[in-house]
Order: C-alpha cells, then structure tokens, then sequence
C-alpha cells in the first residue's frame, strides 16, 4: 500500500514559479507510476503530467511548455512538478496519484488520465496564482 504527501503549493504571483513535491512511501507489489492532477472546485479533475519507472514522461497539452515533471529514487521516492510562467488558470488544487504500470495514465495513447482502479491519491496541495 502506497501513501503520498503532496507539498509546496502557495500563492504566487502570475510569471512566478513553484516547484510541488510528492513523496511516495510504502510497497507496492509491481512498478507504478506517478502523475500530477489538478482540480478547481466545482470543475473536472485534469491531468497534468504523469512519468513512469524509467522516467518517461507525458504532459498534458495546456501545460507541456511550462511544466516539467521529474522523479529522485535516491532515497524515499519523491516526485516532482516544476512550474513556470504560471497562470491565474493554473489556480487550483493539485493532486499527485500513483497507478500500476501498465496502464500508467494511459501514457501509450499520450493521456494522463487514471485508467483502473488502483489508483492512490495524495491529500493535495492548493496553488493559487494572482494575475
């Protein structure tokens, strides 16, 4: 069973930059991969990145120049999502979530998008961007 923790969301101006973390921990009986959602209240969730055990990645296309998702093994898993050039639009809570690979987000069609029902979700981290 995996937990994740999400951190570094905060408010920030529009062109700034944050940098989220998400520390995986626990075991988990297979690879899996680890992506980014975010959602605003009362609005659908939206796949924002997702990178799998050999760091392949894949974006969602309204974040792909500004975004770049990345992963540190070296101890307790963490994974990354650094965002520039942010948005007011970019406001919202941002989840990170873990799934089996295969099917990993759909990552095979380019989708970041949970497929099973094995997927984990972390507790989320609130960006706020001020235009």
């Amino acid at each position: 069973q995996l937990t994740l923790a999400e951190s570094g969301g905060e408010a920030v101006q529009s062109g700034g930059s944050l940098r989220l973390s998400c520390v995986v921990s626990g075991y988990f009986q297979s690879d899996y991969c680890v992506a980014w959602f975010r959602q605003v209240p009362g609005k659908q969730r939206e796949g924002v990145a997702s990178i799998d055990p050999y760091d392949k990645t894949t974006y969602a296309d309204s974040t792909k120049d500004r975004f770049t998702i990345s992963q540190d093994n070296t101890r307790s898993p963490v994974v990354y999502l650094q965002m520039n050039k942010l948005k007011a639009e970019d406001t919202a809570i941002y989840y990170c979530a873990t799934e089996p690979d295969p099917p990993c987000f759909n990552a095979e069609l380019d989708m970041v998008e949970p497929v099973g029902d094995e997927v984990t979700w972390g507790q989320g981290t609130q960006v706020t961007v001020s235009s």
